[in-house]
């Protein structure tokens, strides 16, 4: 079910066109002190595409997520959503687009004090008071048994995989019905068969939802696996977009020692 918007808030959301990219950066910067993140990122997702960002560490990936989340705000540029400007926006407005959105960490991030059904009912709890304690059960339930996760509700995170965190934390994110995901290194220190075991859960949601998704990966064979689209990224700029064959094709330097070191 669709998060219900006030009347004032649908009457300030902007018309939908369903052929419009869903996520739009334009001329993105970000610093840090003397540290130039983010040179002038240009960069768009449509429903049901997968964008796959790429690129060494320290190029600026998780802090292209963590903008478009909300989490930190760029120096200048924009960032569309749903063809609404988010940069500078009020925090109760910023908090309703974020309710748009579900966000795997890099490690799953989940409360250790937590059972799995309870980090997976966490957002329901806090931003779902419509529901009653019965219908966010199942909820979880449902959730939950997407990921493979059904039997496991009353296990604790340290009692899981590294894998079964990231189905839980993939479960979390899913918990609102987001029409954007953002997937920070999903498979970052999983096994080849966990890995795979997740690049095809994510495939799977995708057919089944068709929502916009942004991937900040190291994993150039997950990349290729899951996404329509790959930038890769280098001293803040994106050096090439396209598909995987797009960049075998590139006679740039960089693009080619980047795929024969990954």
């Amino acid at each position: 079910m669709a998060i219900a918007y006030d009347i004032a808030m649908k009457e300030a959301e902007p018309e939908l066109d369903g052929s419009a990219p869903v996520v739009v950066a334009e001329d993105l910067r970000k610093t840090f002190g003397s540290h130039n993140v983010l040179n002038g990122i240009n960069l768009s997702v449509n429903r049901g595409e997968t964008l796959a960002v790429l690129g060494r560490s320290g190029t600026g990936k998780s802090v292209l997520l963590r903008l478009i989340i909300g989490l930190e705000t760029p120096d200048s540029g924009s960032i569309r959503i749903h063809g609404q400007n988010i940069v500078g926006l009020a925090l109760d407005r910023m908090g309703e687009i974020r309710k748009k959105m579900g966000f795997l960490f890099q490690h799953a991030a989940l409360y250790d004090s937590l059972t799995v059904a309870e980090n997976v009912a966490f957002p329901l709890v806090h931003h779902r008071k419509d529901m009653s304690g019965s219908e966010r059960g199942e909820r979880v339930k449902q959730l939950l048994a997407e990921v493979g996760m059904e039997g496991n509700l009353a296990k604790m995170p340290s009692d899981i995989s590294g894998g079964m965190q990231k189905r839980v934390g993939l479960a979390r994110a899913l918990a609102l019905e987001p029409e954007i995901l953002l997937l920070d290194e999903p498979t970052a220190g999983l096994d080849p068969i966990s890995s795979g075991e997740i690049d095809d859960l994510i495939l799977k949601l995708q057919r089944e939802r068709q929502m916009a998704s942004i991937v900040v990966t190291h994993d150039l064979h997950s990349a290729r696996t899951i996404a329509n689209s790959l930038a890769l990224l280098d001293q803040g700029n994106v050096v090439i977009e396209g598909t995987f064959e797009d960049l075998q094709e590139s006679g740039i330097g960089f693009v080619k020692e980047f795929l024969k070191q990954s």
